[in-house]
């Protein structure tokens, strides 16, 4: 059998057209978690961000964590009353919106616990928004929970 060369335009064509839909089907199967849902409220509380942030690095007595097998320990200021602590550890995984976790800020000896029994394997952004009766911090990393070490 053989094709003249408006048979193989055609068959040109359609290969192009079928082609562009399996992408179109393959982008729109595609999942894409933003990082919150209220973009634009979150932008406009940046400033508030970046305050809290600096008042966090000029403590004398700075917040730290640790991140071992059990889970994540964090250490609050001792100078600080723990009466007085409030706030949010929010664990944000880039990669699957479906792990995200959040926790208030609930410390025994200014030291708080989260058990790696809560928390999925995977890389997450530790942010921790506290408050010390009227003055609030900011304080964020990148850690990942592994439970095979």
């Amino acid at each position: 059998m053989k094709l003249n060369w408006g048979t193989g335009i055609a068959i040109l064509y359609i290969g192009f057209v079928a082609m562009i839909l399996v992408l179109v089907v393959m982008s729109t199967n595609q999942k894409i978690d933003l990082v919150t849902d209220n973009y634009y409220a979150e932008e406009l509380r940046f400033q508030d961000k970046i305050n809290k942030t600096k008042r966090a690095k000029a403590l004398e007595d700075p917040l730290k964590w640790e991140v071992n097998e059990t889970g994540i320990l964090i250490h609050y200021p001792k100078s600080f009353s723990e009466k007085n602590l409030t706030g949010k550890v929010n664990l944000y995984c880039p990669s699957d919106d479906s792990k995200d976790l959040s926790f208030e800020v609930n410390s025994t000896n200014n030291i708080q616990f989260v058990p790696s029994s809560k928390i999925p394997e995977g890389r997450y952004h530790l942010q921790i928004d506290w408050k010390n009766g009227d003055e609030t911090y900011w304080n964020e990393d990148l850690i990942v929970i592994n439970k095979n070490l």
